[in-house]
């Protein structure tokens, strides 16, 4: 992979409006290698290699060494370039701790691959970070530093930027610019393109009314860009823009007066700012002074999270600033390692003796700094880290990487060698580059670091930093609905018990005689069992359980679907036939109800015997609904040719039930089986849409619902009004009292 030369040429182009021709351009990749002559007179000097000078630079040895650029410096003097001597080194101030947590935060991502024993198995990842200082000309001079160092085995310049640069995965570089793969084909980034804030923007402004509006920018190519696609956008919906005014790089104090007075004369009080923070910060502190209120900002990703404009000094002017911002993330383990950052006088450390300085206001190299001070007990925007965002870029930006050299060192046919394929000892950047594109791709849109798809069973984390296993997710015993849908089964089963008591305390008494009291028994049981029979839905579908639920509850009801016909019959035939004791009832005696309630249970029997045997339900944890732990129908026909045979029997009672409604009233058990296998119908026909719309274990809490529903209807409505009599009105528990208007 070898360096684009294309794209720098072009940065080379706007150093101090000079016109350089490649012809111009020293090799440093070759010691005193000529390139090319100035003119074509040989007695003209020719140029030769200056002397390397070094920069700092934090840096960790590997087989494969990642360089890494960061603004830790937001202000850096113009250099001045004679193009005769030496170029001087361009002096940096103004340390950005927000910068240096992405610095960091690079270091932890490679560090963290590096004990990945499944991700670039027997590669050492290793970096070389440079300070930029937010600087086009000091980007160009660490690039190509970067880009001239061997770095590691495999000559890769693999660069993870902030600004332009060539062969790199940028994790804040936004511009629309390069967006263009004929220009910046080797480019790939880590954060969107301005184009989507632009459109979030004049969406923002125009939505509030906002139509007169100034802007705000910088001499660099995200302001020039960022501004240009707003005006454009805004004057089509109807915007305008009054002024436009530009902050340099290194703004004298009568630039920054001369900006607010433009500002506080100005009609227009919303103003849109593209710039970083630290591009800001004179304004700001001069229209603090100032004491300035009343302007609406706007304000640009760069900005608008920043916590060194949320002093207490900036209140008045800031508040109510609106803006888009990347989305926050946590990334485990990345607080614990920021805060075990210690300051070194060794070579390598100067950029974290710069941080522990301005953090505590100390100096290295005197007893002042002891290099025991806390982190912990110092808040700065270097360790809030619960909602990173540029960071959360950058650790994508070096996973992106690994993931391509993964993929790319990954053997075919070739067997591992220390990790990685001999033949992929060396290669270009073609080579590298189509894999890169790809995993890159991967990591800037499904959001995770890892780049895959997840196991079965497995899901990305909030954050999308990582796969953890799925919470399995059942209808508890502990949880709130499983706690109030046992409560309601037990207490179901409570009443249904004491009925059953009371109706045998009082078996020998005409109200409990005359509704065939070996049926209401059986009822009653077949009652209780439909009750209990929910209790198996409940808790984590297991082998016996899953088996036993559907079956349980089809037999349950059957029985007492039974139960409710012969006594339909019973009542039907002896209010048909005129005397005591006739020929029809006599037909219709005891032994040919039980045979009754024997065949009408039989089919369900077998069927779900079938069911069990042929095609058993079994434990299954469905992905659809997060990781829904639940029972597996092999043959659904099966479940609904259960429910089927209970709505038909369901039906033929309620027709028979219908026939007899007009009985006489004083004992109309006709009536109140009615009112039963109504509410029965009722619950049922709605359980069907509901349970196959419900998702995940909702649906069984639908079919709990429908069985303790229809089962309460049955026990209140065939029971209560006979426990009424016996308990409240002992008076009319007496033969004359039930058979008074029949026999009148």
């Amino acid at each position: 992979m070898f360096f684009d030369a294309s794209v720098a040429e072009r940065q080379l182009q706007r150093v101090e409006g000079h016109v350089l021709r490649k012809e111009d351009v020293v090799s440093e990749t070759e010691p005193g290698l000529k390139i090319g002559d100035v003119t074509s007179d040989s007695s003209i000097p020719q140029c030769v290699k200056l002397e390397r000078s070094e920069l700092l630079a934090l840096r960790l040895d590997g087989d494969v060494v990642i360089g890494g650029v960061f603004p830790l410096h937001y202000i850096a003097s113009d250099p001045q370039y004679s193009y005769k001597t030496k170029p001087e080194t361009t002096s940096c101030s103004g340390f950005d701790l927000r910068a240096f947590r992405w610095m960091i935060t690079m270091v932890f991502a490679v560090e963290e691959i590096n004990r990945n024993s499944s991700l670039l198995p027997g590669v050492k990842l290793g970096y070389w970070i440079m300070d930029s200082c937010d600087h086009v000309h000091t980007s160009l001079k660490v690039l190509f530093s970067l880009v001239t160092h061997t770095l590691g085995p495999f000559n890769i310049p693999l660069v993870i930027n902030c600004l332009i640069t060539f062969n790199n995965v940028s994790y804040f570089a936004t511009c629309t610019c390069l967006t263009d793969k004929q220009l910046y084909p080797s480019f790939l980034r880590t954060v969107p393109s301005d184009l989507f804030q632009v459109r979030g923007l004049v969406k923002l402004v125009t939505f509030f009314g906002w139509f007169w509006v100034g802007t705000i920018g910088t001499t660099d190519d995200y302001s020039l860009y960022g501004i240009q696609a707003f005006s454009d956008l805004f004057g089509q919906q109807g915007g305008c823009v009054e002024f436009h005014l530009t902050i340099s790089k290194s703004s004298t104090v009568a630039e920054i007066q001369k900006i607010a007075d433009k500002l506080q004369s100005s009609t227009a009080r919303v103003v849109v700012v593209f710039a970083t923070e630290g591009q800001l910060l004179d304004l700001f502190s001069e229209l603090a002074r100032r004491n300035v209120t009343g302007i609406q900002w706007i304000a640009s990703e760069a900005w608008v999270t920043a916590s060194r404009l949320a002093s207490p000094i900036f209140h008045s002017l800031l508040e109510g600033t609106l803006g888009f911002s990347f989305p926050g993330v946590s990334i485990p383990g990345l607080k614990e390692f920021l805060l075990n950052v210690r300051p070194s006088p060794k070579p390598g450390m100067e950029f974290v003796n710069m941080f522990w300085e301005e953090q505590f206001g100390c100096v290295v190299e005197k007893p002042l700094c002891t290099g025991l001070e806390d982190l912990r007990y110092v808040y700065s925007s270097y360790s809030d880290v619960t909602k990173v965002r540029i960071s959360y870029n950058v650790y994508k930006a070096v996973y992106a990487i690994a993931h391509a050299l993964h993929t790319f060192l990954n053997c075919d046919s070739v067997g591992p060698s220390r990790g990685f394929c001999e033949k992929h000892s060396s290669f270009s950047n073609g080579q590298f580059l189509t894999f890169y594109i790809h995993i890159s791709v991967l990591c800037v849109f499904k959001g995770s670091t890892e780049c895959i798809k997840c196991p079965d069973y497995f899901w990305s984390d909030k954050e999308k930093v990582k796969c953890v296993a799925g919470v399995e997710e059942f209808l508890s015993f502990y949880d709130k609905l499983g706690i109030i849908l046992v409560a309601i089964t037990l207490l179901g089963f409570i009443l249904t018990t004491i009925i059953t008591i009371v109706f045998h305390r009082f078996r020998y008494t005409p109200i409990v005689k005359a509704n065939n009291s070996e049926i209401s028994f059986l009822l009653l049981l077949s009652l209780k069992l439909c009750f209990l029979c929910s209790l198996v839905f409940i808790g984590q579908p297991s082998w016996w359980t899953c088996r036993l639920r559907q079956a349980a509850f089809g037999i349950s009801f059957v029985l007492c679907l039974s139960c409710l016909l012969v006594k339909t019959i019973v009542v039907l035939l002896a209010f048909r036939t005129n005397v005591p004791g006739s020929r029809g009832r006599m037909l219709f005696g005891t032994s040919q109800q039980r045979i009754l309630i024997l065949c009408t249970t039989a089919p369900q029997i077998c069927l779900c015997t079938g069911c069990v045997l042929g095609a058993p339900p079994f434990p299954f944890r469905n992905p659809n609904y997060q990781i829904v732990v639940e029972c597996k129908e092999p043959w659904p026909p099966g479940f609904y040719l259960l429910l089927g045979y209970i709505g038909l029997l369901a039906f033929i009672c309620l027709l028979l039930a219908f026939l007899g409604r007009k009985l006489p009233d004083r004992f109309n058990e006709a009536k109140f089986i009615t009112f039963s296998m109504l509410i029965f119908w009722a619950v049922w026909i709605s359980f069907i849409p509901a349970y196959v719309s419900s998702p995940g274990n909702f649906s069984v809490a639908v079919e709990i619902f429908a069985i303790l529903a229809s089962s309460y209807g049955l026990l209140l409505c065939i029971f209560v009004p006979k426990c009424y009599i016996i308990l409240l009105h002992p008076e009319r528990n007496i033969k004359k009292g039930v058979t008074r208007k029949c026999c009148r």
